[in-house]
């Protein structure tokens, strides 16, 4: 999602986004039944074994979270994404991490937030301009064609952990959750990534991709891990940087010298 109001990357959190393709319909119904379950369940079933490990000293502010996401859900608002997808960015084990893409928060479009940064929905057409401009750019850097989805499963499923700084939203309200804890929360997860150590006791190998100033705000979190940093793909920002930063090149490139594998970045033509 994109960055925090900057002269560059224009105003982020109202309802006339950059990354809003049309205007929003009136929500349906909520349902206040999904979150509370979520509040009941035990952190190692909301979340991998690593992750509830990780997460374990911030445990009350993720139960202090989704009582506000059932307490918002209770009052008739619809909140994004669905419960089942709120965690989604820690259900890949924590040791598989390679590559750290940082968001802001989930679309506020009803339909696209599936609990990664950046990605939507696999029959979202079409895709928020965020996306195809990053889809744009790994064309300009590996020659990789857009696609016209915007599932970005596959790249989670090879360690590359797609988070938003705040993980939900009120339906047709950008940045309407923001200050509400989960800072705290991806903070602690930004920073498990980064001091992660190998059997041999070393840094396990990691590169962050920071787009946007708000992204760029975690770098002091990530300790001497490489960044790749750059303007917002945002359409308000994407010529200003952006654009010819090759960061998926860049991303393998830094992997393979830490003695890691590259992402293949390369997605399904359909989801």
């Amino acid at each position: 999602m994109p960055s925090s109001p900057s002269p560059l990357d224009g105003p982020a959190f109202d309802t006339a986004h950059p990354d809003a393709l049309f205007p929003l319909a009136p929500p349906p119904v909520a349902d206040p039944s999904g979150f509370a379950g979520l509040e009941r369940l035990p952190l190692p079933e909301l979340v991998a074994p690593d992750w509830a490990e990780a997460l374990s000293g911030v445990e009350g502010e993720l139960r202090q979270v989704l009582g506000f996401l059932t307490a918002e859900a209770a009052n008739g608002h619809v909140v994004l994404p669905q419960p089942s997808n709120v965690l989604r960015a820690f259900r890949q084990p924590l040791a598989d991490v390679r590559v750290l893409v940082v968001g802001q928060d989930p679309y506020p479009t009803p339909g696209h937030a599936v609990g990664l940064s950046f990605a939507v929905d696999g029959g979202t057409r079409p895709i928020p301009r965020s996306l195809a401009n990053i889809y744009k750019e790994l064309d300009a850097d590996l020659g990789i064609p857009p696609r016209i989805h915007g599932d970005l499963g596959r790249w989670a499923e090879q360690g590359v952990l797609l988070l938003n700084r705040v993980l939900s939203v009120r339906a047709g309200a950008a940045g309407s959750h923001r200050n509400k804890g989960w800072e705290a929360i991806t903070a602690t997860a930004i920073e498990a990534v980064a001091n992660r150590d190998s059997a041999t006791g070393g840094p396990l190998p990691l590169v962050a991709i920071l787009w946007g100033k708000d992204a760029a705000s975690v770098r002091p979190l990530l300790g001497q891990a490489p960044a790749i940093t750059s303007a917002h793909p945002s359409p308000l920002s994407a010529s200003r940087g952006f654009f010819g930063s090759r960061p998926f090149s860049r991303a393998n490139a830094l992997l393979q010298a830490q003695g890691a594998a590259g992402v293949d970045w390369e997605l399904p033509p359909l989801p």
